[in-house]
């Protein structure tokens, strides 16, 4: 089959395409945005990518089916072509649950915070025992090559985002996925560009679990308030409880001062010991959700844990982009102010010198300011931010003089690189954050401070 994606360069849309490349498919796409890891990864699958988002691809002879992401909306000349021609179109959520999922026992990582990092334990920890799981993942996790394939195995890991599936189609896009086991990460409000609040989203949340068989599985955060009010909304499915404590059925414990080592505990007393090199507690909540998901293909908690032990984390989660003049650069994918904090926390825990946080507000909501009133309590955990704030964001002048109080305001990347070059010192930890490219400024700082 001809297959067209519209939108291929967003993370998921960019797994749509290599699923359909291995089943066989020819597969084209048109974006706007390109930049790596996607770009990347497309190139050596032979995808070849038009620019823009005008119809010629369309009117290509031979075209069967068309794919569309939620990138996509009306008045764009190739979406208003698509909807004049005869030809067969279908959100890639849709695709993915009709052509792929139905056929697979479903592992989704849902939440407002960590699905890709989850995801990513979690089709480690299968792949680690032997189980080989077909995965989509929003990122790309060292240990693959790539954030998607499909393999024989039943087992298919999932990231299950929230976010609408297409402009003819405004339900979140895991309603689509036929889930067997489920983890829920948390549950806060975001996406201010789709959901006016946060029962908005409880309700699409809500929908999920009216979609989980009553043979399957659901992994919860017992920490979150959110999600056990979600629950009491009604639920036909297994519920076991992970967190920070004994409240839950089962709960991590940070071995001593060194966050890299934790144990995980049920009611019944220790089950298991992880030591590896990721931080933050909030990293230690996801492996536990990754392990107790795990647990369903038959893996032990301690083999889980074991697999952890080798975990290497995915790119942009505080990946360590390099080290000149005794300043290591991260780069990080946090841009919700509770994911900023944690993060943050995180590093701070391991760091011996300071801890530098450089922000792109680069998400709908940030754009739109709805977090920005957070941003300084978020902030607050480090011990020098910057903060970019573009002339067109509309935020109000209140916010601004606040973060100007506690943090470097710039309005330009090179301005950025510029200061940090002037104020870093050796020892420093300096993660940047944002979910765009930010103009490559981890990389070009890196290569600002080896020059100099």
């Amino acid at each position: 089959m001809n297959i067209h994606i519209l939108g291929i360069c967003g993370t998921f849309m960019g797994g749509i395409a290599a699923i359909a490349k291995q089943l066989g498919h020819h597969v084209s796409g048109s974006d706007q945005h390109v930049y790596p890891p996607m770009s990347d990864q497309l190139a050596l699958l032979g995808i070849d990518i038009h620019q823009g988002y005008d119809a010629k691809p369309l009117q290509t002879a031979g075209l069967d089916q068309v794919i569309v992401g939620n990138v996509m909306t009306r008045g764009m000349p190739a979406t208003e072509y698509l909807l004049q021609s005869s030809l067969s179109y279908v959100s890639g959520p849709g695709w993915l649950g009709e052509q792929v999922l139905r056929h697979k026992q479903v592992y989704s990582v849902a939440g407002t915070h960590g699905k890709t990092t989850t995801a990513s334990m979690l089709a480690w920890i299968l792949e680690d025992n032997g189980v080989e799981p077909g995965f989509l993942i929003g990122g790309v996790c060292h240990h693959f090559p790539q954030s998607a394939r499909l393999t024989d195995s039943k087992a298919f890991v999932l990231e299950a985002d929230e976010y609408d599936s297409a402009f003819f189609d405004k339900r979140s896009k895991f309603v689509h996925y036929h889930s067997d086991v489920v983890i829920l990460n948390n549950l806060e409000f975001d996406h201010a560009d789709i959901f006016q609040d946060l029962d908005a989203i409880k309700t699409q949340f809500h929908h999920l679990i009216r979609t989980i068989p009553q043979n399957g599985k659901l992994v919860v955060n017992g920490d979150d308030a959110n999600l056990k009010a979600l629950l009491k909304m009604g639920c036909w499915t297994p519920v076991v409880t992970f967190g920070s404590n004994q409240q839950s059925d089962y709960w991590v414990k940070a071995d001593g001062d060194d966050a890299r080592h934790f144990s995980v505990y049920h009611q019944s007393g220790l089950l298991a010991q992880v030591s590896w090199q990721i931080t933050g507690q909030h990293n230690q909540l996801n492996a536990l959700a990754a392990m107790l998901a795990a647990k369903r293909a038959g893996i032990s908690m301690q083999a889980a844990a074991d697999s952890l032990g080798r975990f290497q984390n995915v790119k942009r989660r505080m990946e360590l982009i390099g080290e000149a003049r005794g300043i290591h650069i991260y780069d990080d994918f946090a841009h919700h102010p509770t994911a900023i904090e944690t993060t943050l926390a995180g590093l701070k825990a391991v760091s011996q010198g300071r801890t530098i946080a450089v922000l792109e507000p680069r998400s709908n909501s940030m754009r739109a300011g709805v977090h920005a009133q957070a941003l300084p309590a978020a902030l607050s955990g480090c011990d020098h931010a910057y903060v970019m704030i573009y002339p067109e964001l509309d935020w109000d002048d209140e916010i601004k003089v606040k973060l100007a109080d506690q943090c470097v305001i710039l309005e330009s990347v090179d301005a950025l690189l510029g200061r940090l070059k002037t104020d870093l010192q050796s020892e420093d930890q300096v993660v940047f954050m944002s979910n765009g490219s930010f103009d490559d400024a981890p990389r070009r700082l890196l290569k600002r401070l080896k020059q100099s």
